[in-house]
């Protein structure tokens, strides 16, 4: 499978955000990626679920939602009925992470779980073949434009031979520091869908760059 691309808005102009939309909905970006901040989870605040409904109204693409929030079992309804396609809960949040991959599963939306650059992936053996996708935590979450963090080639060639050895469907996603320098290294590693944010939206042609990472 050719990797997909999952641009971040959270560095677009949300000045603009319909035109960004718009801009992706006719770019060769796969998916949308969503990051939903408390400012308790993580040390920033971005948007919630008004912010998702309104893209939802525009967008053709997937929504990949993102939650860096407390107690996310809360909400998984509310994003549901927002128009999240894919919902990631970040393991370090979740008490009961079987029971809330369950609940989203159950909602119709796509299951996925985050690891903080300091998690194992080794945590997840025994609920990997209930996911959807892993996100690989490639930064601290909680600010866009920071660099890429070596040691997630290690835990994404760990993580990429614990699906295989179970013969699992479930995708890697990878998301900070991504651009046109690592991204082959990182699809060759065993990545599936790349999340990126400042790269792409701090570019002059956004959808030039999306086109250059499809092809990388």
């Amino acid at each position: 499978m050719a990797h997909l691309i999952s641009p971040s808005i959270l560095n677009a102009d949300f000045g603009h955000l319909a035109d960004v939309i718009d801009m992706l909905n006719e770019s060769r970006s796969d998916w949308v990626h969503l990051d939903v901040m408390d400012g308790m989870f993580v040390p920033n605040i971005s948007f919630g679920m008004p912010v998702v409904k309104l893209i939802k109204k525009h967008s053709t693409k997937p929504l990949d939602v993102h939650l860096m929030i407390v107690d996310p079992d809360r909400y998984i309804q509310d994003f549901k009925d927002a128009g999240a396609d894919r919902l990631i809960v970040q393991y370090e949040a979740c008490t009961h992470l079987h029971r809330t991959i369950q609940v989203i599963r159950q909602t119709g939306m796509k299951a996925a779980v985050a690891l903080n650059p300091h998690t194992s992936v080794h945590l997840l053996e025994d609920i990997l073949h209930d996911l959807d996708q892993v996100l690989i935590m490639t930064v601290n979450p909680g600010f866009g434009g920071q660099d890429f963090i070596p040691h997630s080639f290690e835990k994404i060639k760990q993580l990429r031979k614990m699906i295989d050895e179970r013969n699992c469907n479930t995708l890697i996603e990878v998301d900070g520091g991504i651009d046109l320098s690592n991204i082959s290294k990182l699809s060759d590693a065993g990545v599936d869908v790349f999340v990126v944010g400042s790269f792409i939206f701090k570019s002059d042609n956004p959808a030039a760059t999306i086109e250059a990472l499809k092809k990388a």
